[in-house]
Order: structure tokens, then C-alpha cells, then sequence
């Protein structure tokens, strides 16, 4: 095929759209602006590097996140068969060792001859010197500013939406009292488990929670609740809604058995592995924004942790992304640009890896649809990442944040079933179904 695309930022949703492009015959014109221009969270110049967790969350397959993957391995997702590549063990949850798994996808992009990989930073995006293309595709993530940011507003006339997201601190393994810590995954106390655990007796917790409230921040003000996204809330701000509020939450003990006393702990931070060797650990939920001194002093106050070395201390940066439901359509083409310019990733006002990965990759189909002269083959509502593009895209959907495919957007089951697990499990297979159905369609014309 005698079509080129270019496509803005080499992250999971851009190379991911750049792979399935090249996949399908397209040239691709596929620009970073790292390293060359560097981010406040970023630390490399590869595509598709992590910055928040390694998690990619949960392979059970009737979990909303579970049935996202399958969707993608349906779809023959190449950053998903990378990830498998890369994995860790964390449970029931697909982690990776982030910087192979950067490694692994660049050497994908940068060895596909039909993609073209410039570093530069671009102001607009439909620049003539970018080269003619057939169509744009904007995935430059959360954290676009500046001159790009202003272009967006300047062609949609309507103000970009800002939230602020935290990244949780990284632990040296062998800085860790194993003496302390347990090794257990929730509800599994016969097998070795997945995750460290840092058991909290009430006074320890206690004293924990009143220094973590009363430590110093990078951002002084208190946060408003709609500035932060909630599933990145940092531990601090979850801490003040009451003492308890991170007991019920991230340090919930639940599922868990101590076996230094033989019972559940009053509260317990999990730690789980950040690279294949487990050589260093990430804090699961303990997002922050304390100053870096105020994280040494006040996590070595977890039990465990005394003597804790950090390979990376959380860091708070600031997330921009468009609203969705006023400026996409349902095939992700921007509204109010003559030329044909999508947008894709957490750009698009999609919040998750999995689920920047999928936008990318079912921009890439509605892209080369359209230039094979056929209309965007739309993703069944049934299924998790079409009932979270019906919703995003959706003109009715108001006070639109950042949203992660769930159970709460989906469509209701024809009959309804009182057991979670079972409907749950109802959901899965009726999305199953649809993505057969829709693989199937897609395979008819020449799509797949």
C-alpha cells in the first residue's frame, strides 16, 4: 500500500499504532522527542517506557482489565506479546521488567523497515515539514504542553483538562529486612506468593500515618479531590480523608496472615517485584508527593523498610488530556481539524497501559480502514475496550475524567445475576463472543 502515516510520540499507544500500520503494508513516519527532550518522569529515550508501575494489571479473565488483554491478543497486539516476553511474577496481574520491556519494543520500531523513527519535538502536528502523510495520528500522552498543547486548543477551541498523577517509590531488594517481611499474595497462604508484605501492629500504623500526614510536599497546597485522578491518588491525600482510609485501601490487610504471629495484620503495605531478577521492589498504591528526604524518612517507618535504599523516590507530575466526548468521534478522529488527525493513548482521555495500548492499536485499524476507501470497523459495545470507546466518545457523557476500562460502563447483561463472580464471569464471555464475531469481521476484509 502506497500510503504513509505519520504518527506523534513513541509511546505505548504510538508504537503500538506505528507496528500495526507497518504490519499492514503502510510507511510510517514515527516521531519521539526523547531524548532529545526530556520529560520530568521519563529516564530514557526508548519507546514505550513505563514511568507510573509495571503493572499492567489483572489476567483474570472475568476482570474487566482480564478481558482487555484478551482482546488484544485477539487483535494480535504486539506490545502485549512483548509484555509477555518481559514478565515478572506479580500474581494474578501481567508486571514486566520495565526497561526490557522498552528495550524489547524499540528494537521492534527501530528493526521494522517500513517505520521511519525521527527524534524531534513537533509544535503542530500537521506541519508541512513533518513530510505529506495520508493521515496523523497524536499520541503524545499525558504529559503534552507547551506549543502542542496550545495548538490543540487553538483548533478545537476548547481548554485541555489537566489532572495530577503520582508515581510510587522503588526499594533496593537486598536494602529490605526479610526478617520482617513476608512473602504472600492475598488469599494464597500456601504458596510462596508474589508480593513482600510490611506488617503494621495498631501503634506502628498509627505513628506511620501521623508523620506521613505531617510531612513536607513537593506541592504545598492541599489538593482538591478533582484535581487527582482517582486511582493514582497519592497515599498522603488518601491518608488524610482518616486514619483508616489507607487500612481499607492500599494497606489493607486482608487475605493475609502474618506468619511471624499466625494472624492478620492490623495493616500491611505490599511490595512487588520491579524487574525479572527482583532486585529492587515497588511500594504497590504508595503514589506520593512528599519531598524525596520526607519519603527516605518517613517509608523506612514501615516494618521492613528501616534501612530501605530507594532506586527511584515517587515523583508527582502533571497530566494533560483532551475531552473526549466533546472532541472525538468513535473512530478517534479528531472533531473541528479538516485533515485527518487522530488521537490515541491517555491523550484521548483513556487511563491505564493496556488500555493506551489498545487505543493505539484500534487507531491503527480505523486508520487503515480508511485508507482502503472503508468505514472504521467500530468495536462491539460488548466488549471492555468498546464499551469504554462508546463511553469516552460518547457527546451525553458530562464531567468526563480519565477513565480505565470496568464492569460500571458496560452494557447491562439481558438478565441480571446477583453473584458477582458470576456476572462477572457473564460479562467476559458476552464480550468473548463479540470479539469473535468482530476478529471474524475484521478478517473478512482484509483488515487482520
Amino acid at each position: 500500500m502506497d500510503k504513509i502515516v505519520n504518527i506523534l510520540g513513541a509511546g505505548l499507544a504510538g508504537s503500538e499504532a506505528a507496528l500495526q500500520l507497518a504490519q499492514r503494508g503502510v510507511r510510517v513516519r514515527l516521531y519521539e522527542m526523547r531524548p532529545e527532550t526530556q520529560t520530568d518522569v521519563h529516564r530514557g529515550g526508548g519507546c514505550a517506557e513505563l514511568v507510573c508501575s509495571n503493572s499492567l494489571k489483572s489476567t483474570k479473565p472475568e476482570s474487566a482489565a482480564g478481558m482487555l488483554k484478551a482482546e488484544l491478543s485477539a487483535l494480535g497486539s504486539k506490545l502485549i506479546e512483548a509484555a509477555g516476553r518481559c514478565r515478572v511474577d506479580a500474581g494474578g496481574a501481567l508486571a514486566v521488567d520495565r526497561d526490557e520491556f522498552s528495550a524489547v519494543v524499540t528494537a521492534m520500531v527501530r528493526e521494522n523497515p517500513r517505520i521511519e523513527y525521527r527524534v524531534a519535538r513537533i509544535d503542530d502536528p500537521l506541519d508541512a515539514s513533518l513530510g505529506e502523510a495520508d493521515a496523523t495520528i497524536l499520541a503524545t500522552g499525558p504529559l503534552t504542553d507547551g506549543a502542542l498543547a496550545q495548538w490543540l486548543v487553538d483548533k478545537t477551541g476548547s481548554q485541555n483538562l489537566a489532572f495530577f498523577d503520582a508515581a510510587a517509590p522503588v526499594v533496593m531488594a537486598d536494602s529490605l529486612n526479610m526478617d520482617v517481611l513476608f512473602r504472600q499474595s492475598r488469599y494464597e497462604q500456601d504458596a510462596p506468593g508474589d508480593y513482600l508484605n510490611a506488617p503494621f501492629d495498631k501503634e506502628t500504623y498509627e505513628a506511620f500515618i501521623a508523620e506521613l500526614l505531617a510531612a513536607d510536599r513537593v506541592i504545598k497546597r492541599d489538593f482538591e479531590t478533582k484535581d487527582l485522578f482517582q486511582a493514582c491518588q497519592p497515599i498522603e491525600e488518601i491518608a488524610r480523608k482518616g486514619i483508616d482510609a489507607p487500612r481499607y485501601g492500599t494497606c489493607k490487610p486482608v487475605g493475609l496472615i502474618d506468619p511471624a504471629t499466625g494472624h492478620r495484620p492490623w495493616a500491611a503495605v505490599q511490595l512487588r517485584a520491579e524487574n525479572a531478577q527482583g532486585t529492587a521492589y515497588n511500594l504497590v498504591g504508595f503514589q506520593t508527593n512528599l519531598t524525596f528526604g520526607e519519603q527516605k524518612r518517613v517509608f523506612r517507618m514501615i516494618p521492613g523498610l528501616e534501612n530501605a535504599e530507594f532506586a527511584r523516590y515517587g515523583v508527582m507530575h502533571r497530566n494533560t488530556f483532551i475531552q473526549a466526548p466533546k472532541l472525538l468521534s468513535r473512530d478517534l478522529r479528531l472533531r473541528g481539524v479538516d485533515a485527518p488527525l487522530y488521537v490515541a493513548g491517555q491523550l484521548s482521555g483513556t487511563e491505564g497501559y493496556c488500555e493506551a495500548i489498545a487505543s493505539g492499536l484500534v487507531c491503527a485499524l480505523f486508520v487503515f480502514a480508511r485508507l482502503k476507501g472503508e468505514q472504521p470497523p467500530l468495536l462491539p459495545v460488548e466488549t471492555a475496550f468498546g464499551a469504554l470507546l462508546d463511553y469516552a466518545t460518547d457527546p451525553a457523557t458530562q464531567g468526563y475524567q480519565p477513565m480505565h476500562v470496568n464492569f460500571g460502563i458496560m452494557k447491562s447483561l439481558d438478565e441480571h445475576i446477583r453473584n458477582k463472580g458470576k456476572r462477572y464471569a457473564a460479562y467476559a464471555e458476552r464480550g468473548q463472543q463479540a470479539m469473535a464475531g468482530y476478529v471474524e469481521g475484521l478478517r473478512a476484509k482484509g483488515l487482520l
